[in-house]
């Protein structure tokens, strides 16, 4: 009766502390460049190392520009930032994938693709969206600094075990309705509190059915919800993704790896704390309205009026439409933008830029609309020009810019100028994500596709 999150946690228990947390073992710690300096500080504080060395990854990803990576970095406190992760890595002996090597981009993208992040592991990393990495079947989330500093020391963290939840999605998915659509949809229907205290098993026919890229956009948006993580049971599409990997096993090694994998599922009889089904028909490509990932809409819906907000969040909802510039009631179809950026840990794989070349290729981008195309890793930017991507992409006039987390936070040079509106594929559309004063819609790559040809929010259905 024990469901696939207890399997994994439960053999990663090192001890139950009485009326308190359980100490977890933890096979993986990623880190990068913002969120590990006080952590490596204090371990030289204490005089100590990394317990695991080994299982520890790091590479700069939030701080990189995304042009002249060849060239030392303009802003001091991104070049600080990047420089003192490198000098850690060499006095603690981590791997480092450093920026501007063929290993580095963006760690939620890298991990997945190296085949660092396997099924029935525990993973973490200083940032939220490690919730990214369950698609391979793993029970990963993002921790604080000092939890960094712990795990790096002990190689475990203590942790109080979420609650359950099972969200199964029923039927196959429409015409252009991708896997980012339907994280929206969910996290437009539970909040972005609805998952609060939860671990979120996904599955059902359009879970079954959804690429390895598509899982990993899901799962990454699970944190947007309020989850604290978000995993997929690892089946054959898993198997085919993670064969042959850089760090996947191999041999005879992987033949009992793919052994022990299989048995990592919920059983048939177990019990959620909680369980939510959905059908596939009633999602449709999606769009944000607000300033948070649950203010979305199916993108040929008004947004809402204020008679049919409760009364307890109205003032945050005229709040947040005074700030988007956007009137309850308002169509947002045909509405005009400024910019376009596909990439982030969210959308920044090799599928996403597949999807978004399809809809352009015998197109052309329209001239009021400034497009940010950035892969999420180097291996993508390869893979995107063997493909020949590269070409359709710039026949419509985009530009493929270097590896990093790029305009998906304001931490590093491409940042949406105050005002200006931007259909972005990344995970947040708070007040100031992509820079002071921009204003942010978060769209799956299709649609971000058909709206930079039209130089308005487009449906890409009708391309």
């Amino acid at each position: 009766m024990n469901t696939l999150f207890d399997k994994i946690w439960d053999k990663h228990v090192v001890q139950i502390i009485e009326d308190g947390p359980t100490q977890l073992y933890i096979d993986r710690l990623y880190c990068h460049e913002v969120t590990s300096p006080q952590a490596f500080a204090g371990l030289k504080a204490r005089g100590l190392k990394c317990f695991r060395p080994q299982q520890i990854f790091c590479m700069p990803d939030h701080n990189t520009p995304t042009h002249d990576q060849d060239k030392p970095i303009e802003d001091p406190v991104s070049k600080k930032q990047v420089d003192v992760l490198s000098q850690n890595c060499e006095y603690f002996g981590l791997t480092h994938f450093a920026m501007n090597t063929p290993d580095n981009g963006i760690i939620h993208v890298v991990g997945p693709e190296k085949g660092l992040s396997l099924p029935g592991m525990t993973i973490v990393c200083g940032d939220s969206h490690t919730s990214t990495h369950g698609a391979v079947g793993a029970v990963a989330f993002g921790i604080g600094t000092s939890e960094v500093e712990m795990t790096m020391a002990s190689q475990c963290i203590l942790q109080q075990k979420p609650k359950s939840m099972r969200i199964t999605i029923n039927g196959s998915l429409g015409k252009c309705v991708s896997a980012k659509d339907v994280a929206l949809f969910l996290i437009a229907r539970l909040t972005t509190s609805g998952a609060t205290g939860y671990f979120v098993e996904y599955a059902g026919q359009v879970i079954r059915e959804m690429s390895m890229e598509g899982r990993l956009t899901l799962c990454n948006l699970s944190i947007e919800m309020g989850a604290r993580g978000g995993f997929i049971a690892p089946d054959e599409t898993t198997f085919a993704y993670l064969k042959g990997r850089e760090y996947a096993p191999k041999g005879e090694e992987w033949d009992k790896a793919v052994a022990y994998w299989k048995t990592l599922k919920s059983d048939d009889d177990a019990v959620f704390d909680k369980e939510l089904t959905f059908d596939a028909d009633e999602i449709e490509p999606r769009i944000t309205f607000g300033t948070n990932p649950g203010m979305g809409i199916g993108i040929g819906e008004n947004i809402p009026t204020l008679d049919m907000i409760d009364k307890t969040g109205q003032a945050s909802f005229i709040k947040s439409l005074r700030y988007m510039g956007f009137t309850p009631g308002e169509k947002l179809l045909g509405h005009p933008i400024d910019y376009v950026f596909l990439g982030a840990c969210t959308n920044g794989r090799v599928e996403d830029f597949r999807m978004f070349a399809n809809i352009v290729k015998g197109h052309h981008k329209a001239e009021n609309v400034t497009a940010w195309l950035v892969p999420g890793s180097w291996a993508v930017d390869k893979q995107i020009c063997e493909e020949g991507l590269d070409k359709i992409l710039k026949e419509a006039g985009f530009e493929i810019r270097q590896p990093g987390c790029s305009a998906c936070l304001a931490m590093n040079d491409d940042k949406v100028p105050s005002g200006k509106l931007c259909l972005s594929t990344s995970n947040r559309n708070f007040e100031g994500r992509q820079g002071p004063g921009s204003r942010t819609i978060l769209v799956s790559p299709l649609v971000a596709a058909a709206s930079a040809i039209a130089g308005v929010i487009a449906d890409p259905r009708l391309c």
